[in-house]
């Protein structure tokens, strides 16, 4: 399409040209066929509709219609026609209106064409891949690809972003799918076919949640029915096809060469492979487009009868494999529940066989005929079933429900292998036959089956509440009974023993004399429940004196017998015999109210014996063995006591925190600890012996009693008191943690020993006869200058011992070292004195032989 230029001379300037009124009329004849051609040709560009079907198409009118656009756009650009343009305005002609405004049309759609154009350009790779791909993989790898271009093209494109725009753009190919080919090959393309079916629309909703997540973007909303519609319905005939496919390979597999042998009959299992095969027959014969939607119905009744005649040979085999050994629902009984089993099966099939009744074309077929037939013979062999199990069942009940109701209402269980039997050991148990509440269960599921039930079942049946009722209440009169003797230790249950026994012979009707006909269980109940809960009572009363006694007990095991006095003024420590001397004292305090906590315990215990011997004497034979269970668990606590504080004095021992403190002082020629090594080490072992010796305090119960012990005299001046003492005291775990006591007390004195012995690289100081030595160096007559390097030596030694530290923490002990460095500190003062005696005496001599020497001079 070309513009036709003007004829005239457009030589000169605008101005000039506009008021030549020849040259005006020739270029508005120009302006008016300009306008009347671009006119047509966009007409005839927007009426134009993609030539095919998909989005290639609609790639393709775009480029067409950019290059017709596009070429009338350059013409429009000449310097000739924008001159003639300039004229006709400069000249305010009436036609220059018209056609700017139909140039401004042809920019617009230029500008559309090529953006479109532009954008579309960059799906048809993935588009070309889609039509023209050679597989499955090859378009499932494209679809991601193509939905996130697609998704950039509506994000950035000023024209593709509407619904009418995009809808063409996302319309997917047709894909042909089922071949002729082998089970596998032919599972693994209809899998393929389907997952890529599936894809364009996960895709396309995977794209479109970004775009709603985004929050900037528009949001996607086309017409789903028209971009899935085909395809979700083509993904149901793939999957209709898998199943089929899956269908016929469990059936190969179920028939294979195994059976061939285990049956010893391969005619029958090849004819069963011949019947497999004739499954597939109508879908291998079809005269119809099976992804055609159009298509729908025809497929539909394929599929139904693919799936009844499968459906009636599987629950065959079901039944048939299943016998013996039927599945039940749950709280079925065994009998109705195979029953309901079998009845289930039957109903499942006789569904497939009335549908097939309302569609004749499934019964016209020969494969309808079939199945109608295998119906039949299983439905004959389910009904022989069903009277089979009722009939053992009826027979069954009428001989065994006499028996179950004349039992006992009470089993004794014994659970222990033990040779004596204790009153724990002894378990009671509700003799209510599982079998029993099976028959009722059984008999109301029979009525509803409408089978007849014997009278005597259908009698128990409507008592069923009260047989559960009796059966319950035992059972939770059993278990209150259990729970309560699961309370009591061994020593509680021995003292208990009168009371359990008279419990035993509450029970003993229901042992022995009352069954499930008898009409005073409920009676029985409430006796044996009143029986329990005032067992239960007098359980309480010594439960709640040995929580009192226990509670005595902790106070007495948890007492520190090692408290530590706190520093006297900011960091001063007491001294040795101040600090063993504290914790003795705060331990006599601990001793008496531990010793008070102790004596009230038999106090305790004689009320015990006021509710069950009916005396408070403190010496019941009956409760003997309960006093030795206490006097044991009171040794127990005191072993804890000593053991626990123990310890925790020997961890004070090795921690890093000083609880008295010693002083290192000069003794010459020695260097010695103050107080010495050995009375720290007397102090020690004295401190965890009176440890021990706390037990003393607590005196011995008499045999058989929770009376204590009195002394007994050996001599008139001599007595003798039992305690605990003697006993724990030769406890191995408490000689083993006193000796670790005092290994460990040994080594951190040894360290003291050792920092002192650092000291006695300063002992000339105080072992060297400071006199005589003085003497020697004078008679020596020494220069003015050794003098002064042997004062200076002292000096350093001196200023050298008092920067020395004046303390040394050493595990518990601080070592006070003050007055060993005062002592060698004085010590080298006194040679520096002497040593400057001598320096004077020299210096004096040699000033008057120098003061004669001048005179004589």
């Amino acid at each position: 399409i070309k513009l036709d230029m003007p004829t005239v001379n457009l030589g000169g300037e605008v101005n000039v040209l506009a008021k030549v009124p020849e040259v005006v009329k020739a270029l508005e004849s120009c302006a008016m066929a300009w306008q009347k051609l671009i006119s047509t040709a966009l007409e005839e560009q927007l009426k134009k509709v993609p030539q095919g079907n998909g989005p290639l198409a609609e790639i393709d009118l775009w480029r067409e219609r950019n290059a017709v656009l596009n070429g009338l756009s350059e013409q429009t650009k000449q310097p000739g026609v924008e001159k003639a343009l300039a004229i006709l305005q400069e000249a305010e002609s009436e036609h220059i209106r018209n056609l700017q405004v139909v140039l401004c049309g042809l920019r617009t759609h230029c500008v559309e064409a090529l953006d479109n154009v532009r954008f579309l350009s960059t799906l048809e790779q993935h588009l070309e891949a889609l039509a023209h791909g050679t597989g499955f993989n090859v378009i499932l790898d494209t679809i991601p690809s193509l939905m996130n271009a697609l998704r950039v093209v509506w994000i950035i494109s000023r024209h593709y972003n509407t619904d009418k725009r995009m809808v063409p753009l996302m319309e997917p190919v047709d894909l042909h799918t089922l071949f002729k080919e082998d089970r596998a090959a032919a599972k693994k393309k209809i899998a393929e076919a389907k997952s890529t079916l599936e894809q364009w629309k996960k895709s396309y909703f995977a794209v479109r949640a970004q775009i709603e997540a985004s929050g900037s973007e528009k949001h996607w909303e086309f017409d789903r029915k028209l971009l899935f519609g085909k395809t979700d319905y083509m993904a149901s005939v793939c999957q209709d096809l898998y199943d089929i496919l899956q269908v016929i390979e469990e059936f190969y597999n179920a028939f294979g060469s195994e059976l061939k042998v285990v049956t010893g009959d391969p005619k029958h299992v090849e004819y069963l492979l011949r019947k497999v095969d004739e499954l597939t027959s109508p879908i291998e014969e079809l005269t119809f487009d099976p992804f055609n939607p159009k298509s729908a119905y025809d497929w539909k009744l394929i599929v139904e009868e693919f799936q009844a005649e499968v459906l009636v040979e599987n629950i065959k085999e079901i039944f048939v494999q299943n016998l013996k050994d039927p599945p039940l629902y749950k709280n079925h009984p065994p009998v109705a529940g195979a029953i309901y089993w079998s009845r289930s099966l039957f109903y499942r099939i006789k569904h497939t066989i009335i549908r097939f009744q309302e569609v004749e074309e499934l019964l016209a077929s020969e494969h309808g005929k079939e199945v109608k037939q295998i119906y039949l013979q299983v439905a004959k062999r389910m009904k022989e079933y069903e009277d089979k199990k009722y009939h053992q069942w009826r027979d069954g009940t009428e001989q065994m429900l006499p028996l179950f109701l004349k039992k006992p209402l009470l089993l004794v269980i014994t659970v222990t292998e033990e040779s004596v039997t204790t009153e724990k050991s002894v378990h009671f148990a509700v003799n209510f036959s599982p079998k029993l509440r099976e028959i009722i269960t059984e008999t109301k599921y029979m009525e509803q089956l409408e089978f007849p039930v014997p009278e005597i079942a259908r009698n128990v049946a409507l008592q069923e509440d009260k047989y559960l009722r009796y059966a319950n209440g035992l059972k939770s009169m059993l278990d209150h009974y259990h729970s309560l003797m699961g309370t009591l230790n061994e020593a509680e249950t021995k003292l208990l023993d009168n009371h359990i026994q008279e419990l035993w012979g509450v029970f003993k009707p229901g042992q022995r004399r009352l069954n499930w006909n008898s009409l005073g269980i409920g009676d029985f109940i409430v006796r044996c429940t009143q029986a329990i809960r005032k067992f239960e009572l007098l359980v309480q009363q010594i439960h709640a004196n040995s929580e009192d006694i226990s509670d005595n007990l902790l106070l007495i095991e948890s007492t520190n017998l090692f408290k530590f006095p706190c520093p006297k003024s900011g960091d001063e420590l007491p001294n040795m015999k101040e600090f063993f001397e504290y914790v003795r004292c705060e331990r006599a305090k601990d001793i008496e109210h531990m010793v008070r906590k102790y004596t009230a315990i038999p106090r305790w215990l004689t009320q015990v014996e006021a509710w069950i011997a009916n005396t408070d004497s403190g010496k019941s034979p009956k409760l003997a063995s309960y006093y030795a269970y206490w006097e044991n668990r009171i040794y127990q606590v005191l072993i804890q006591l000593i053991l626990k504080n123990l310890r925790a004095f020997n961890a004070a021992v090795l921690a890093s925190v000083p609880l008295f403190q010693v002083e290192g002082v000069l003794s010459p020629p020695k260097i010695i600890l103050q107080p010495n090594a050995s009375e720290i080490d007397k102090m020690t072992v004295q401190c965890i012996r009176d440890c021990l010796e706390v037990t003393k305090h607590f005196v011995r119960w008499m045999h058989g009693t929770c009376l204590e012990c009195p002394p007994q005299h050996i001599t008139e001046d001599e007595a003798i008191t039992f305690s605990f003492y003697s006993d724990i005291s030769q406890n191995p775990l408490i000689i083993e943690e006193a000796a670790v006591i005092t290994q460990n007390v040994h080594k951190v004195l040894a360290s003291l020993s050792t920092c002192l012995n650092h000291w006695e690289r300063y002992c000339f100081l105080w072992t060297l006869d400071k006199n005589m030595a003085i003497k020697k160096l004078a008679a020596e007559k020494p220069s003015c200058v050794a003098i002064d390097e042997k004062l200076q030596f002292y000096m350093r030694i001196a200023q050298e011992v008092s920067q020395q530290p004046l303390i040394k923490d050493e595990q518990f002990i601080r070592l006070n070292l003050g007055p060993l460095v005062h002592a060698a500190e004085n010590n080298a003062k006194d040679w520096m004195i002497s040593l400057g005696k001598l320096f004077n005496e020299s210096a004096r001599k040699e000033l008057f032989s120098l003061q004669e020497e001048i005179v004589v001079g």
